[in-house]
């Protein structure tokens, strides 16, 4: 005898010797049995996260608020997961760790290449003209310009993270640019010092001469009055390139439903939480899609940061 209630059966058998003398309380059994099965395991939980380009504290205080707002936009459980490098944070997103991420512009197109019909959503407003700062230490006795100067050759440089698109890739293309040469060939030193809230430190201690450091970053600190601008400047700014986006897997809608890629997009394009925004720097999100990225590619391609 099979017993369904429109999902896979419990089968059993009313004369095995359990049951051979009570065949309604096999009935029961069946009965119940089926409905835990009606019961979720668990709900589906979205999981984000976002590539350490500030301290951690900085990225706890925007990105737990970022999921509260998520989680009740969606109607779904929201959970943010900090990672430890921007590499980390593209392995979590190819191995399904994460189905949702805030990528810069490399890192976003490096994850997107490992699953198919993976998108980027939106975007900040200032994200589709956004810059990198050349600062440097006052002991160097440079000069903000139009140029980038060559008195630098020879003097200690520091980037951000090796994938950072503005910390890294950016600064890198044009340094290289300028010189005709690889910036380890340019510089006494190279060093990488994984953030940007760490490259400012660095450079305004005068531990590196020169660094490389993303303008939201650099004036948010000085608007906080947290730059001692007697000891750091800015002394070139990069032309513009797009930057930061939203990234999600091409997978969700299988797991969360028909359309919940479309709903998270809503979702971003329609936070207008001033204290929210003004933590990601940004006065808005707006669209973004793969193709908007295309010229990151490009440069990586160029550079050697990818195949």
């Amino acid at each position: 005898m099979t017993l369904s209630l429109g999902f896979a059966p419990v089968r059993f058998n009313p004369i095995t010797p359990k049951f051979k003398e009570n065949p309604v309380k096999a009935l029961l059994c069946a009965f119940v049995l089926n409905l835990f099965l009606l019961l979720p395991v668990s709900a589906q939980v979205l999981v984000f996260t976002a590539i350490p380009d500030e301290d951690e504290s900085k990225l706890q205080e925007r990105f737990g608020p970022m999921g509260e707002y998520l989680s009740k936009a969606l109607n779904v459980e929201v959970r943010y997961v900090p990672v430890k490098s921007y590499a980390a944070a593209v392995s979590a997103f190819r191995n399904d760790q994460v189905q949702l991420a805030w990528f810069g512009a490399l890192s976003g197109v490096q994850a997107r290449a490992t699953v198919p019909n993976s998108q980027a959503l939106a975007q900040g407003t200032e994200d589709q003209a956004f810059w990198t700062y050349l600062i440097a230490h006052k002991s160097t006795g440079l000069e903000a310009g139009d140029v980038i100067d060559e008195r630098m050759r020879g003097m200690t440089f520091t980037f951000g993270s090796k994938s950072s698109t503005s910390g890294r890739l950016i600064p890198e293309f044009y340094l290289t640019e300028r010189f005709g040469e690889s910036p380890d060939k340019v510089f006494e030193r190279v060093g990488y010092s994984g953030n940007h809230s760490r490259t400012l430190r660095l450079v305004e201690s005068g531990s590196y001469a020169v660094g490389a450091i993303n303008y939201a970053v650099w004036d948010r600190e000085l608007a906080a009055g947290k730059i001692d601008t007697d000891a750091v400047k800015v002394i070139w700014k990069t032309p513009a390139y797009p930057n930061y986006q939203w990234s999600i897997r091409g997978d969700v809608d299988a797991r969360f439903g028909a359309g919940f890629t479309d709903k998270v997009k809503a979702a971003l394009l329609a936070m207008d939480d001033k204290t929210l925004l003004e933590s990601f720097a940004r006065s808005a999100f707006i669209p973004a899609q793969n193709s908007d990225y295309e010229p990151i590619k490009r440069t990586a391609q160029e550079v050697g940061l990818i195949d």
